[in-house]
């Protein structure tokens, strides 16, 4: 199926079934929450990772994996945290798998290329408008932090104990045709004479278990007869450590990102988001993982630089106002203020990779 690349945000477009069956994907930079036993509130979003798409990457200078399974590719420091906003800008519903290294965020079972839907195995769009990480205890996630592979750290290793795969997995199936177009009838009558309202390393590189976050994964409310299960577009995305990128790009990497201290400080806002379904248990598999820090520990290195804890400040609470069939959540509330305005916080970009410096090259 049609999968576009437009503004760094992937398109997973399914006209055959739909004009409206579009959902948007981008993979946003954010704070790193402490790694420790603290549980922390949504950090914000700092902009969007710039994506290439890897057949636009000059071949030679590519991992044979990555010219094998294409896909689009980003960069990111080690150590760096980043989550996934979705959006469906008519609001058709989509089903969303999510691996890193093939292993599932929200069951922590292997990839497959099917809806497990006595596990819940996925996501739905819209109703879940961001995820943040593994999920691993009934509204709590471990935070996506990108740790090199080959050492030990991310899920992927700890689960399988191969290093193969690195990255993120995507899978998308959108609603079948006529359940979409029965509800569109039925939400016309519901407009009429209402108004809406808004609330207001080496060169490839895995995703490890960081810091807690509040965050719910929603039990699923369509019904499993109701997805097209026909259809469906998959795409991987590559993680280059941001030196590997400069190289393969020619472009310069983001900056790192402020420390979540020094944000927090400087008096700018973390979120909570209002949801009135019910969330997923958690995974006993992800919740068994080994954060990046106490591994670390347990391996006598310190890969988590600037890791120091702090007490959360009270979150702006986000959340959806009107009619269930009208809730409409605007995608930049997690956006606190533009980027120029963080420039002090923003740091400068390593002339080496962060310590320790060796594991963001090998």
């Amino acid at each position: 199926m049609p999968l576009g690349l437009a503004r760094d945000t992937l398109l997973f477009e399914f006209p055959e079934v739909h004009p409206d069956a579009v959902l948007r994907v981008s993979f946003q930079r954010t704070l790193r929450v402490p790694d420790d036993a603290g549980e922390y509130h949504l950090p914000p979003g700092l902009g969007a990772f710039p994506l290439r798409a890897v057949d636009d990457l000059p071949a030679d200078l590519l991992p044979e994996d990555w010219r094998r399974r294409g896909g689009v590719a980003l960069p990111m420091w080690q150590s760096e945290a980043c989550w996934l906003s979705f959006s469906s800008p008519s609001g058709y519903p989509m089903a969303v798998k999510i691996a890193a290294g093939k292993v599932n965020a929200i069951t922590g079972k292997p990839w497959t290329n099917e809806l497990d839907f006595a596990r819940q195995d996925y996501l739905e769009v819209p109703g879940q408008p961001w995820i943040d990480g593994f999920c691993v205890a009934e509204g709590i996630i471990r935070q996506f932090v990108a740790m090199p592979l080959g050492q030990g750290y991310t899920a992927e290793e700890q689960i399988t104990g191969a290093a193969e795969h690195g990255g993120l997995q995507l899978l998308v199936h959108p609603l079948k045709r006529k359940v979409w177009q029965k509800r569109q009838r039925a939400r016309a009558r519901a407009v009429r004479g209402m108004c809406m309202r808004m609330s207001s390393a080496a060169p490839s590189m895995g995703l490890a278990p960081g810091g807690r976050i509040r965050q719910q994964i929603s039990k699923a409310k369509e019904r499993a007869e109701d997805w097209d299960l026909a259809t469906r577009s998959r795409c991987f995305v590559h993680i280059a450590n941001s030196l590997h990128w400069r190289r393969i790009t020619g472009a310069e990497p983001p900056s790192l990102p402020p420390a979540a201290r020094d944000y927090t400080r400087a008096g700018l806002p973390w979120f909570d988001l209002y949801q009135d379904a019910p969330a997923l248990p958690g995974s006993p598999i992800l919740a068994g993982l080994a954060s990046v820090s106490s591994l670390g520990q347990a391996k006598g290195e310190a890969p988590l630089p600037e890791n120091e804890g702090f007490e959360p400040p009270e979150p702006v609470l986000l959340g959806l106002s009107g009619p269930p069939i009208l809730h409409v959540l605007c995608p930049d509330q997690r956006f606190p203020i533009g980027p120029s305005m963080l420039n002090e916080l923003f740091r400068p970009r390593p002339a080496t990779p962060p310590p320790p410096a060796k594991t963001d090259l090998d």
